[in-house]
C-alpha cells in the first residue's frame, strides 16, 4: 500500500510541475491600448481606416481612439494625462510643448495644400475688404499664424481686423449669427459655411509648407513602449496606402465612423505623407525640415506673448522610429 501511495504522490507532483510549465505566466500581462486623441480633420482619418480595417491589431498594437471637436479641450486632456498621444497641428504641438516639454513628435501625417481655408461673407471680395471685420481663428495656435500670414499677403496686419477666438468647428454657427464675417475652418465645417452663403477667400495652398499635422506621444510612452509606437506608425502608413488606392471605400468607412457626409471627405488639398517624405521632414538640412517650420511658430508665439519659453526644438522631434528596420508597413 505504501508503494502505491508513493507512486500516486510522484504522479501528482509530476502533473503539477507539468501544469506549471504550461500555465500562462502571470507576468505576461496584456498591454493596455494606446490611447490617442484626434480632432476631426481629414489628415487624421487614416487612424480610422487603420482601426476599422484591423491594421493596428495586425501590426501587434491595440489602439483606443478618442475624437474631440475642440482642439483646446484635446490639449487640456493631453496635459491632464488622459491620452498617450494624439494628432496635432504643428503649431498646436509647439505651443503645447511649453507645458509638456517631454512630449515628442514621431511622424508627420500630412501637409495641407488647400484643406485649411478662410471663408468670408459674399460681400467680402478681397483681402482688403476684411479691414474692420470680425475674423475668427483659434488664437494662440497655428490658426492665428495662418490667418496672420493671410493678412500679410493683403498688406494688412492683425490690428486692421478684429481677431475673434473661435475653433474651426464653431465657424458655421458663428458665421450664421453674423458674430464673425470671415474666419479659418476646414471640412466638414467648410461645406456648412458654403451653404450659408460663404465663399473661400484664402487657402493653405497660398502658404506652402506652413501647416503640417503630426502625431506625438508622451515621453514615458516613447521610452516604455517603443515597439507599440513602431507598430502604430506601420499601421498608419498602411492605412494611407489603402485609402489612396480605395478612396470610395475609405470615405465610406470614415463617413460612418464620424457620422459626417461622405461628400465632405476629399483628399484634394491634403498631402498624406509617406515614409520617405517623413524622412525629409525630419532631416534638419532639408528645405522641408520640420525644425525650420517649428521655429516659425516658436518665434511667433514668443513674440506675441502666448508663451514665454518653448523647449529646445531639437528635443521635440524623434526620428528614430522612421529609421527602424521594421517600420515599413
Amino acid at each position: 500500500m505504501s508503494k502505491l501511495l508513493r507512486y500516486v504522490s510522484i504522479f501528482l507532483i509530476i502533473s503539477c510541475l507539468l501544469f506549471a510549465c504550461h500555465a500562462p505566466r502571470q507576468t505576461e500581462l496584456k498591454r493596455p491600448p494606446l490611447k490617442v486623441g484626434f480632432t476631426i480633420f481629414v489628415g487624421y482619418n487614416p487612424v480610422i481606416i487603420a482601426q476599422k480595417k484591423g491594421f493596428f491589431k495586425a501590426q501587434g498594437v491595440d489602439v483606443e481612439i478618442i475624437y474631440i471637436n475642440y482642439s483646446q479641450l484635446q490639449q487640456a486632456d493631453f496635459s491632464a494625462g488622459k491620452y498617450d498621444g494624439g494628432g496635432f497641428a504643428l503649431g498646436g504641438f509647439m505651443s503645447l510643448s511649453a507645458t509638456n516639454p517631454d512630449m515628442q513628435t514621431v511622424m508627420v501625417v500630412d501637409e495641407t495644400t488647400g484643406a485649411d481655408v478662410v471663408v468670408a461673407q459674399s460681400k467680402i471680395k478681397t483681402l482688403a475688404d476684411l479691414k474692420g471685420k470680425n475674423v475668427s481663428a483659434n488664437l494662440g495656435a497655428f490658426s492665428e499664424v495662418f490667418v496672420t500670414e493671410m493678412l500679410k499677403t493683403g498688406n494688412l496686419t492683425k490690428e486692421d481686423v478684429n481677431l475673434v477666438k473661435f475653433d474651426a468647428y464653431e465657424f458655421p454657427q458663428r458665421f450664421k449669427s453674423n458674430e464673425i464675417q470671415a474666419g479659418h475652418t476646414w471640412e466638414p465645417y467648410l461645406s456648412e459655411a458654403i451653404k450659408l452663403g460663404g465663399h473661400i477667400l484664402f487657402t493653405s495652398k497660398q502658404t506652402p509648407g506652413l501647416i503640417l499635422d503630426v502625431v506625438a506621444f508622451r515621453g514615458e510612452v516613447i521610452r516604455d513602449r517603443p515597439e507599440d509606437i513602431r507598430a502604430f506608425i506601420r499601421a498608419w502608413l498602411q492605412a494611407v496606402t489603402y485609402w489612396e488606392a480605395n478612396v470610395e471605400e475609405g470615405n465610406a468607412i470614415i463617413s460612418k465612423t464620424l457620422n459626417i457626409p461622405s461628400n465632405t471627405l476629399s483628399l484634394e488639398g491634403i498631402n498624406l505623407t509617406n515614409l520617405e517624405e517623413n524622412k525629409k521632414f525630419f532631416d534638419p538640412a532639408s528645405s522641408q525640415s520640420i525644425y525650420k517650420k517649428a521655429k516659425i511658430y516658436t518665434d511667433f508665439f514668443i513674440r506675441s506673448g502666448d508663451v514665454t519659453r518653448i523647449p529646445d526644438i531639437k528635443t521635440l522631434f524623434n526620428s528614430s522610429f522612421l529609421y527602424s528596420s521594421n517600420v515599413h508597413p
